[in-house]
């Protein structure tokens, strides 16, 4: 199962509800890497996308304690239980995590793949996610070049798991 997230330099991930930045080339990254995929997020991040709709040509599924939360074209479960029992019906490598701060901080023990869009650059922040560069149970297994979107710099890194 993996994760995927946009980080800044402190691992932070949004502020009041929305990302810290819009970087088209992450933003294409995502779409490529889960398109034809199955999205797992929560109902506040749900509520971020364009319409509150889920993301089109994927699988999305919704995890929400709301138990009268229904979504049209989205499968929404009430528990991790109830999640991870779903997940069952997908090919573990097709599945994707993608927030928010919740839901990566309950599924990630289930995780072995991160792949992680880290920002040179200290925002603002209420949310964060967990630094992977500190839990010895991670490593860095790719790396690509710095890029960068006008004078913000950033890389995809990839992280896995260590296996026991």
């Amino acid at each position: 199962m993996n994760m995927i997230v946009a980080v800044d330099a402190n691992w932070a991930i949004g502020n009041k509800g929305n990302l810290l930045v819009s970087i088209p080339n992450d933003m294409k990254m995502f779409r490529q890497t889960t398109t034809g995929k199955v999205v797992v997020l929560g109902r506040k991040t749900l509520a971020t996308f364009p319409q509150g709709l889920p993301l089109p040509k994927r699988q999305n599924i919704i995890l929400s304690r709301d138990k009268n939360f229904s979504v049209k074209d989205a499968i929404v479960v009430g528990s991790t239980e109830a999640l991870l029992e779903e997940l069952k019906n997908y090919p573990d490598e097709d599945i994707f995590i993608i927030g928010g701060a919740s839901v990566y901080r309950e599924m990630l023990p289930y995780v072995d793949t991160v792949h992680v869009t880290k920002i040179d650059h200290a925002y603002e922040a209420d949310a964060y996610f967990p630094n992977l560069d500190e839990d010895p149970e991670w490593e860095i297994t790719a790396d690509s070049d710095e890029q960068t979107y006008f004078d913000i710099a950033y890389s995809f890194i990839k992280y896995e798991r260590k296996k026991k």
